[in-house]
């Protein structure tokens, strides 16, 4: 019992742990339920280029609030946003390919971010805790909006599933009903990029593919229908989350997010093997 208490329940004592914990729960199961179409939709790359340019954004949060949290946040949810739609626009009617639009978005939005943050006169600090993320500094404030913005993401892939379904595996079918597949393109994008936004505070801009990516490719080894890869990879990304926080706390000098996504990762090796060893039975 001593044990149990040292292990799981003195780090959730601290105000500080109980706000990081529900904090990477709730962007472990957002991250699971877009990592699902991030995954299915070969978007991986298109998931870690928003990561990089909503940095901008950040950048602007940062300078005019002098590090408020909220603002970084807001910032970030803004440039996200106006990058997703850049995105869905420069590659509307196929003018121009997705991965050709991310490269120079990615590319000018990082440079741009740069250049903002190393206005400040502490930056490289500062420029650390985007890199990597700062989920323990994650206020009530943090807590609130994380939430609001997940609720809203959840809500829209539930409201809109079936049509979201269609135009990722059957775009004649789109078609043939009349669905407004380029509207839906550029709501999921923007879904992706609010997405992006709330998990910066867990993993930083390094590591978000990663939130995005390994629950749901971990998930597909086991399940056949989306909604079910949607439910698991929710589940592996919260579960993760937690025991990534965990191992942080209890090894010393680590920061949150690299135990998070190691867990994720090891996760995705577990699920790998298993399946690869009962397809042999």
């Amino acid at each position: 019992m001593d044990v149990v208490q040292q292990l799981l329940i003195d780090p959730l004592t601290l105000p500080f742990m109980q706000r990081a914990m529900l904090a990477v729960i709730l962007i472990g199961v957002v991250s699971g339920v877009m990592g699902a179409f991030v995954v299915t939709r070969g978007m991986a790359f298109l998931g870690d280029a928003l990561a990089h340019t909503i940095l901008p954004g950040v950048a602007i949060g940062y300078l005019a609030s002098n590090g408020d949290p909220g603002w970084v946040l807001i910032g970030g949810l803004g440039a996200g946003v106006i990058s997703a739609l850049g995105i869905g626009w420069l590659t509307r009617g196929g003018k121009l390919s997705e991965d050709t639009a991310i490269g120079v978005i990615f590319a000018g939005a990082l440079a741009l971010g740069i250049a903002l943050i190393s206005t400040a006169n502490n930056y490289t600090a500062d420029l650390t805790h985007i890199l990597i993320g700062n989920v323990l500094a994650v206020g009530n404030d943090d807590l609130v909006l994380i939430a609001g913005i997940g609720l809203i993401v959840i809500v829209t892939v539930i409201l809109l599933y079936k049509e979201f379904l269609i135009i990722s595996f059957d775009p004649t079918l789109s078609h043939t009903l009349r669905l407004p597949g380029e509207p839906l393109r550029i709501a999921l994008l923007v879904l992706l990029a609010l997405t992006v936004v709330i998990s910066l505070r867990a993993v930083g801009v390094a590591m978000v593919a990663a939130m995005l990516v390994t629950p749901a490719a971990a998930a597909r080894f086991w399940v056949k229908r989306m909604w079910q890869m949607m439910i698991v990879a929710a589940l592996i990304g919260a579960v993760g989350g937690v025991v990534g926080m965990y191992l942080a706390w209890h090894i010393n000098g680590i920061a949150p997010s690299a135990t998070i996504v190691l867990t994720l990762t090891a996760i995705f090796i577990l699920s790998y093997v298993g399946k690869t060893v009962l397809s042999r039975r």
